[in-house]
């Protein structure tokens, strides 16, 4: 077991066997689902686990690995108890940060979580869990923040991520910025050191990027741009480069969405800067397909494809230790997806819809809102090109899937994709999808 922090996870370790990190974090995600858990893992958790950084799980990783590994304790796994997490975060000098601790639960609170995940409920239910955060709320703002309110902020991002990736934005938003308002309470409070302190402006700043895609992926443009600000303006506090990486990126895909494709661009290329010294080639990937984005929205297919090429270069390289945690859907999928919009925007539908047919087929399930969003991107495509019986087809797939995923960026792309199919309604395909997407 680990019994000093940042010692390597041995046992962990030996788990994993021959299998590469990613490997094992592919089955990892196969135990959540045959459990209905929902977890992002991936190789970087793998190695933040075997490194030691992350000492205990948080509750939904519990569920998974002793599901996976039935008749063991969270101790067999080499993990350390709840309470030594807590009690040694606060002997560690300015100088050796801690790692993500396991935040203390009530009972009541840990049960009611346990139970919402594990059912997979609608959204609101899903939503619901958000107000059980650990930030508690600025009227019991502590005397002064240390690493367990710092590790709440840091739990509230991750579960964020996790329903939105299940659940969409719509039902999520208004619940998400109650967390972010005691986050941003608690910078005002102040931190017992300064390396609690630069953790919790990384950790609000990641709060605000993530609200503000909530907010973006429902429609609420000006609010998503004033948080990316905010969250942009919090890692240039602290000269967080990574933090300042991420909001450049979601600032850009605002911009794309919002018809400012100039901005689109600079904000790419500012990211670019940002992330150039962090050593993760997926995401200067990532950051390469937002400016090729702008390219195509303004029309400039030779600087779109530059970047394009840019962007699978890096992607080539695969992944690295120093991928940042909030990446986990970039994938594959998410590559064709963005590069399919691309050759969309330029007015090449045949072409966009083969790599947004990618994009739907190589999305993991677990990740349902991306699948909803691809493919009523490729029945977009489709009805584009010219092909209207499968793009009623790609479309009536999007709305089997609207009674889990709530989000307004996909009923609006489903409406544009109706819209352009209306000549074509005597076609039973496409009639039955028209009167199926009008009654909803």
């Amino acid at each position: 077991m680990a019994a000093f922090p940042h010692s390597p996870n041995s046992t962990f370790r030996r788990l994993r066997g021959q299998r590469s990190p990613a490997e094992f974090a592919a089955l990892v995600r196969r135990a959540a689902k045959e459990i209905g858990e929902t977890v992002s893992c991936d190789a970087r958790y793998i190695g933040r686990v075997e490194s030691g950084e992350i000492r205990c799980p948080n509750y939904a990783y519990e569920r998974v690995f002793l599901h996976m590994y039935p008749g063991h304790t969270l101790a067999d796994l080499g993990f350390s108890p709840r309470e030594s997490v807590r009690g040694r975060s606060a002997q560690r000098g300015p100088h050796h940060p801690a790692p993500v601790p396991c935040p203390p639960t009530s009972a009541k609170e840990s049960d009611v979580l346990r139970r919402a995940f594990m059912a997979g409920g609608s959204a609101t239910v899903a939503a619901a869990t958000l107000g059980l955060t650990l930030l508690g709320d600025t009227r019991r703002l502590p005397a002064r923040v240390g690493e367990s309110e710092a590790a709440a902020v840091e739990d509230a991002v991750r579960r964020i991520r996790l329903l939105d990736d299940r659940h969409g934005a719509d039902a999520l938003y208004r619940r998400a910025s109650e967390p972010l308002r005691t986050a941003y309470a608690l910078l005002d409070v102040g931190a017992t050191r300064q390396s609690t302190e630069d953790r919790l402006h990384s950790g609000a700043g990641e709060l605000a990027v993530s609200v503000g895609w909530l907010a973006h992926d429902s429609g609420r443009f000006d609010d998503a741009r004033s948080h990316y600000a905010e969250a942009l303006a919090t890692a240039r506090v602290v000269r967080d480069a990574g933090l300042e990486a991420h909001a450049f990126s979601n600032m850009s895909f605002l911009a794309r969405d919002t018809g400012r494709s100039r901005e689109a661009v600079r904000a790419a290329q500012a990211g670019r800067r940002a992330a150039a010294s962090l050593g993760s080639p997926r995401l200067l990937a990532l950051l390469a397909l937002r400016e090729a984005g702008g390219w195509a929205g303004l029309g400039d297919r030779k600087a779109c494809e530059e970047s394009l090429t840019r962007a699978h270069r890096e992607f080539s390289r695969g992944p690295a230790e120093a991928d940042p945690e909030w990446m986990s859907f970039f994938g594959e999928a998410e590559l064709e997806s963005l590069e399919a919009r691309c050759w969309s925007a330029l007015g090449e539908h045949a072409r966009a819809a083969r790599h947004a047919r990618r994009a739907a087929d190589l999305q993991d399930p677990h990740f349902a809102r991306n699948v909803a969003l691809y493919t009523a991107e490729l029945a977009g495509d489709l009805a584009r090109a010219d092909a209207p019986d499968e793009a009623a087809w790609a479309g009536s797939r999007v709305l089997d899937l609207l009674g889990e995923v709530q989000s307004t960026r996909v009923r609006a792309l489903l409406a544009g994709t109706a819209g352009v199919l209306v000549p074509h309604q005597r076609s039973p395909r496409v009639g039955a999808f028209l009167s199926r997407h009008a009654s909803t």
